[in-house]
């Protein structure tokens, strides 16, 4: 079995598993969104009090049990493999839009470095957002197919430095603008009365979540490659202050230039592809302040992308006997048909259902709800249904333990109720003409259509594909 070369090996491939879009991007959208320091309150209370434990969880179970997520799963109980399928196919749908937006980023890139100017509408007004996908599709596949040595860590040995020296870079010129200060009161100056919102917490446990990458696999699978004498507490620590450390560093960026040009940080997804490349277009040396914050935007949404594959690479390498390559061409293949769609809404063709475009249906449903339904099936099975001494032996006996056993699982199922209640738009809540039910109804169609395919998906694999055990033993 494959194995990270060393502990940092290891702690660059899973800080470029953490950070990607979430950190950068989607961090300042919510931000700007949710009343700027007050969300640094429940985001930093969910990073080290939840987030963390279940980081630790995820990668103690992969190093113990030496095996993917299916596997994983199917060794507590047989009947759990469906469950493992359901959280490795939820991770692929997931995959398959990201790789559309990390197509965007690629896009803007390359037009930066092209110095032509690129407008968001033009862009999605062409085919260029479906040859994008095609691109990053490819390339993800690529770096997977290498393995775990040659291609996830070395990538993440080489491109996480680039980050960071890009980050700091940009926040040392976002410090000479003359938003920089109004920007760090934005940030770092909470307003305390917002924090009796419900949906402000929702919104930092669900953002930590998918920043960190826990609960989707991606760590119990990257820690089934990790060498015994690692610690994983701090491992798990410093991933989650690197994770954060970016995060903060990104609003340090994009705040300053938003109020240097008299944007409003409220602007959300709008402000990556169609605020930002404005302002930048009017900035003294923008046109290098663009390709270093796009270039930086996508080698993070790559690593990321790498990781998101290489869950779905491994679970299926151990229950047939094709060779990695031909396991990750085969996947590559799969969420390429999954994400097409997606990149079509966004082109000249603009697919939609009922009126909404596919990419914006998948991000409402599966995106929205698929991280906190699969983080609690991980931190219920492996927590309450794992053999007691199997998991003292992982986690001990102490505080994360007890997170993880009775505070992690109730908190994850009131994220996901309060999405589905308060930040999916659900049939049930309209209360106006009912001709305007009819666009709502695609995004619970796609909701329930996704958790049906996904679970008769899962039992169908985890009925027809091979016992890893067993093959084994023959």
């Amino acid at each position: 079995m494959e194995r990270w070369s060393s502990r940092f090996g290891f702690l660059l491939a899973a800080i470029g598993a953490a950070v990607g879009l979430g950190n950068i991007w989607r961090f300042s959208a919510v931000v700007g969104q949710n009343g700027g320091g007050a969300y640094l309150v429940p985001y930093l209370l969910a990073a080290f009090v939840f987030a963390v434990p279940l980081l630790i969880l995820e990668v103690a179970v992969g190093r113990h049990l030496r095996l993917d997520v299916v596997a994983a799963f199917r060794s507590v109980r047989k009947d759990f493999a469906v469950l493992g399928w359901i959280v490795t196919g939820s991770v692929l749908l997931i995959l398959s839009y990201y790789l559309v937006l990390t197509g965007w980023v690629l896009s803007f890139l390359v037009a930066g470095l092209g110095g032509g100017g690129l407008t968001f509408s033009g862009f999605t007004g062409s085919y260029w957002p479906i040859a994008a996908f095609v691109v990053t599709t490819v390339a993800t596949g690529a770096i997977v197919s290498f393995g775990v040595r040659a291609g996830i860590e070395r990538l993440s040995m080489v491109i996480i430095p680039v980050i960071l020296l890009l980050l700091v870079g940009l926040a040392a010129y976002a410090a000479t603008l003359q938003g920089f200060g109004r920007a760090v009161t934005f940030l770092f100056q909470p307003d305390f009365s917002v924090l009796g919102d419900p949906l402000l917490w929702s919104a930092a446990f669900g953002q930590v979540f998918f920043s960190l990458s826990v609960g989707q696999g991606i760590m119990l699978t990257y820690g089934s490659y990790l060498d015994e004498g690692t610690d994983v507490a701090r491992s798990a620590l410093a991933i989650t202050v690197a994770d954060i450390g970016v995060a903060i560093l990104a609003g340090l960026v994009i705040f300053p230039v938003v109020f240097s040009v008299g944007l409003e940080p409220s602007l959300g997804t709008e402000l990556a592809f169609t605020t930002l490349p404005q302002a930048f277009a009017s900035m003294r040396l923008g046109a290098v302040v663009a390709v270093a914050f796009f270039g930086m935007l996508f080698f993070a949404a790559l690593t990321s992308s790498v990781s998101l594959l290489e869950v779905g690479v491994a679970a299926v390498l151990r229950t047939t006997n094709r060779s990695r390559r031909e396991v990750a061409a085969m996947l590559t293949g799969l969420v390429f048909l999954l994400g097409l769609p997606s990149a079509l809404s966004y082109s000249a063709l603009g697919l939609s259902v009922g009126g909404v475009r596919v990419l914006d249906l998948m991000d409402e449903s599966v995106g929205a709800l698929a991280l906190p339904i699969t983080a609690t099936l991980i931190a219920v099975v492996f927590v309450w249904f794992q053999d007691e001494e199997a998991l003292a032996s992982q986690i001990g006996t102490g505080v994360v333990r007890t997170l993880a056993k009775f505070v992690i699982p109730v908190v994850l199922v009131a994220v996901t109720a309060l999405r589905l209640v308060g930040g999916t738009e659900f049939p049930w809540q309209y209360t106006g003409p009912g001709v305007e039910v009819v666009g709502r109804l695609p995004r619970l169609a796609v909701l329930v259509g996704a958790g049906v395919v996904l679970y008769l998906v899962g039992r169908y694999l985890a009925r027809r594909l091979p016992s890893p055990i067993r093959r084994r033993r023959l």
